[in-house]
């Protein structure tokens, strides 16, 4: 005799056993972490006596859910993207949602690609950090998505969308300032791509600090490149060329400044004696750095967190109104530029 087909457990009766709702009981096997702790054991309990499983395919289909977020980055080599990934994933993953990661490499092709894959994956809301040169087909690409999402650190202009970050020109002018209340006249600007928001801030700060000092800007101290290692190690090599030098650099990322102490060094200059060096994120290694290096800690940690908390509100409907964010910028003065 052929026997008959066990059916499966309902999370209904999970939740008569348990003595809760439904509604309850579906909270507690997707990890939502507003349910108490006493009401959490009661369901579980019932769960294992039942033998319940959770068929989470099934549940997505009816709410239309998957309980993934779709992050793009640009670079999780620099270690101020991976602390704001830590800050977003640390911060979804405690209210039950899994991080679907993407790196663009700062490609816009890359990018676009990635946007269209995440949506693809039915993703329930998207953080983007852009690359420096997104175009105007990205922005249409993004208001076309209808989930929530957030930018973050680098803000693209006609996006509806939230976003987070660091006040980049008060950080550029505070670093400037420093420099400038060192007696220092020609000061270098060097790293980051012009066609980014965080660039253009920056050198806004700049030439905000120059000229409440009654300074000229020198624009052969001005070089855009790539904002890493190499980049810095190329821009200093170049304005070090210059008839004229810098007695101070002002760098647009860490790396960058990284970069320029190499470059120094292969000329036999010494940071915070010869010359004076600013960075900008204060990552991790600054500190470590020989010698440390003064910087201005944009505390991508914290934006992440914000980043994660504005994304998880607007995917369950508790923000109306499109939020800008701004966290506020603080100088660290360490050996490369010691007042």
């Amino acid at each position: 005799m052929k026997q008959s087909k066990k059916q499966r457990v309902t999370l209904q009766e999970v939740a008569l056993h348990a003595g809760v709702s439904t509604s309850t009981a579906s909270l507690v096997v997707r990890n939502n972490p507003r349910i108490s702790e006493a009401t959490r054991k009661k369901v579980l309990n019932s769960i294992n006596e039942l033998g319940y499983v959770y068929d989470r395919v099934a549940a997505n289909m009816r709410s239309r859910s998957s309980d993934i977020v779709g992050v793009i980055v640009t670079d999780i080599s620099n270690s101020f993207i991976s602390e704001f990934l830590i800050g977003v994933q640390s911060t979804l993953e405690a209210v039950g949602y899994t991080v679907l990661l993407g790196t663009t490499f700062d490609s816009v092709s890359k990018q676009d690609h990635l946007l269209s894959t995440m949506i693809e994956h039915r993703v329930d809301g998207l953080i983007l950090n852009p690359v420096s040169k997104s175009s105007e087909k990205t922005v249409s690409q993004l208001n076309k998505i209808e989930i929530p999402k957030v930018l973050a650190n680098r803000e693209l202009a006609n996006v509806n969308s939230d976003y987070v970050g660091i006040d980049y020109t008060t950080g550029a002018l505070m670093a400037v300032n420093h420099l400038i209340e060192k007696g220092h006249k020609r000061i270098a600007f060097l790293g980051g791509i012009k066609q980014s928001s965080t660039w253009t801030e920056r050198i806004r700060g700049f030439h905000i600090a120059h000229d409440i000092a009654g300074l000229k800007v020198d624009e052969s101290l001005i070089i855009d490149i790539e904002p890493n290692r190499k980049g810095g190690l190329e821009a200093i090599l170049k304005v070090l060329e210059n008839d004229h030098p810098p007695t101070a650099v002002f760098c647009f990322n860490d790396l960058v400044a990284f970069g320029v102490i190499k470059g120094l060094a292969m000329n036999g200059i010494i940071p915070g004696q010869d010359i004076d060096i600013v960075g900008f994120d204060n990552i991790p290694e600054a500190e470590l750095y020989h010698p440390p290096l003064t910087t201005v800690s944009s505390f991508p940690r914290s934006i992440g967190i914000k980043a994660a908390n504005l994304l998880y509100n607007r995917m369950n409907n508790e923000s109306s109104e499109l939020q800008r964010l701004i966290l506020k910028p603080e100088l660290i003065i360490r050996e490369t530029s010691k007042k």
